[in-house]
């Protein structure tokens, strides 16, 4: 394997892996079209067969109620939702079947199944098409839920879950990670936090892009303040024990989400912290999307998520200090400029 990959790559090769197993399929809207899922299922169809690799129609449910009756008979079906948005159609078939069956009937039924989603924003998609629901899928016991932030965490998760975790899995994939390339690190434990940079002064948890943000945050302040940045990874269960023995070391702390911080993985992280933390020296910061719909003007979309300069600025706060801000550069100048209309 190579050093180096692009997340669109690592999560092709999982897929490809994956497939070669007898009892896994594949489904999704527009999975068998010249994109591919962003490239993550190009040539699967032809290589495995349609009656594996199924294009399904815009019904969401029923599609989502096929996944579970599949898994309920011995298959391992991954479902792709385009969008996070559109897992909403199918939230009956999801959270009062998939994630309960286990449980109603005394373990003797298990709904083992991945369904991976796309978050983030793009191109101006605004309120309906961009939204980041990992909070809602976290609050369900029954579900483990993944925000891989690099190719290393598809690597190692996704071909770990598919062969061991007996329940529902949602995964959440920002879209402006798939062309992104990153260098390869396949000896992480499955589903852990990770500690993606060291540090002494503050802990930073952050959630799938944000890692990336959190990471360019604390390379600026390094002069002033040493960061932790702890990429989550997994929201449910969440690695507690990596957050505390961080938290316990530096007393600070930033959390950075990719959605909402009102009842979400921000206030969850606080909570756990209130709980457990045994060295908290000043308040905790939280950075999330706006408490609003998302705007679908740029300018607004700009100023609505999260950015470096939000991210060195809470630092700064927490840490009770004054330094020159990096310029507000929204996150598409970084990754991908999107011109529609996926």
């Amino acid at each position: 394997m190579c050093n180096v990959m692009t997340y669109a790559d690592a999560l092709h090769l999982t897929m490809r892996e994956s497939l070669n197993k007898s009892n896994v399929i594949l489904l999704g809207q527009n999975i068998n079209d010249h994109k591919g899922m962003f490239g993550t299922t190009l040539g699967l169809a032809e290589e495995f067969g349609k009656d594996v690799v199924i294009d399904t129609p815009i019904c969401e449910e029923s599609v989502t109620g096929l996944a579970i009756g599949a898994a309920l008979n011995g298959l391992y079906p991954i479902l792709i939702h385009i969008r996070n948005d559109f897992a909403l159609l199918s939230m009956n078939q999801l959270i009062n079947l998939a994630s309960k069956y286990r449980y109603m009937f005394g373990g003797s039924f298990k709904v083992p199944m991945l369904v991976r989603m796309v978050v983030g924003r793009s191109w101006g998609q605004g309120a309906q098409h961009s939204q980041s629901l990992q909070s809602i899928f976290g609050h369900f016991p029954g579900f483990t839920v993944i925000m891989p932030s690099s190719s290393s965490s598809v690597l190692v998760d996704y071909p770990y879950l598919i062969s061991h975790c007996k329940q529902p899995v949602i995964s959440l994939e920002h879209r402006l990670l798939y062309n992104l390339e990153f260098n390869l690190d396949v000896d992480i434990e499955p589903l852990r936090a990770r500690v993606v940079r060291e540090g002494t002064d503050i802990t930073v948890v952050a959630t799938s892009l944000m890692v990336l943000e959190a990471l360019r945050a604390a390379e600026w302040v390094q002069e002033y303040v040493s960061c932790e940045v702890i990429d989550l990874n997994c929201i449910s269960p969440i690695d507690s024990k990596t957050v505390l023995k961080s938290l316990g070391k530096t007393g600070r702390l930033v959390v950075v989400d990719t959605g909402w911080r009102e009842y979400g993985v921000c206030a969850e992280i606080c909570r756990l912290v209130c709980s457990g933390a045994s060295r908290l020296e000043a308040q905790v910061a939280t950075l999330g999307m706006a408490f609003t719909p998302c705007p679908t003007s740029k300018v607004l979309e700009d100023i609505y998520y999260p950015n470096t300069q939000d991210i060195v600025s809470a630092i700064c706060s927490v840490y009770g200090i004054s330094i020159p801000l990096p310029k507000a550069v929204a996150a598409t100048n970084y990754y991908k400029h999107f011109k529609g209309p996926f």
